[in-house]
């Protein structure tokens, strides 16, 4: 199986079934994925080695103006993509096979975890996978330790509070917080005004 085959079947929600060639496909690219995440992760690292690394990690052009603090995690990293002026905070996790993308000007706080793939419900399946992609829209913030579940849209100019467990889409410019979280208000802001 060759990359885009597999990009193919997740991006359009189709089921990873245990054991089946789509799903030995992933374990295997997790390897490569592996050792540059662990290349990024030991020792110290420039900004631009960074950017250099998870080049190689998602396969991808990353912005100049991209800022990732490491120790940084992604499970595949082929699904993985980043915006321009995106910052992303020490201790992150990205589970990308399902398809993660960041707009531009985002911030993700420290400790937050972006996931894609639920797991079968029935035991007899558990290890089936089901890919449903994360979108975090552009200016968007998420506070430190924020877990964002999978097939959810953060919309442009939101706000996510600390220690949230975003469960479903958040409107543009809302502030949500909680477990799972909640509209608090709306910023008041038009993220991106016309004229």
């Amino acid at each position: 199986m060759e990359l885009q085959d597999f990009l193919d079947h997740v991006n359009r929600g189709a089921l990873i079934e245990a054991g089946s060639e789509q799903h030995q496909f992933m374990h295997g690219a997790a390897q490569e994925a592996l050792r540059t995440v662990a290349e990024i992760n030991t020792g110290y690292r420039t900004p631009e080695e960074v950017r250099a690394l998870l080049a190689r990690l998602t396969g991808k052009t990353v912005h100049e103006s991209v800022a990732v603090f490491p120790p940084f995690y992604s499970e595949f990293g082929k699904n993985l993509t980043l915006g321009k002026d995106v910052f992303i905070n020490i201790g992150c996790r990205f589970q990308d096979t399902g398809g993660i993308t960041v707009g531009d000007g985002a911030l993700i706080g420290h400790g937050s975890t972006l996931t894609t793939l639920n797991h079968g419900i029935n035991p007899d399946e558990r290890a089936d996978m089901s890919p449903a992609p994360v979108v975090i829209g552009r200016k968007v913030w998420l506070g430190a330790g924020v877990t964002v579940v999978p097939g959810v849209t953060v919309g442009d100019g939101a706000i996510v509070g600390a220690g949230s467990v975003v469960t479903k889409d958040v409107p543009a410019n809302a502030i949500v917080a909680g477990v799972p979280a909640k509209l608090i208000r709306m910023t008041g802001y038009d993220a991106f005004p016309s004229g």
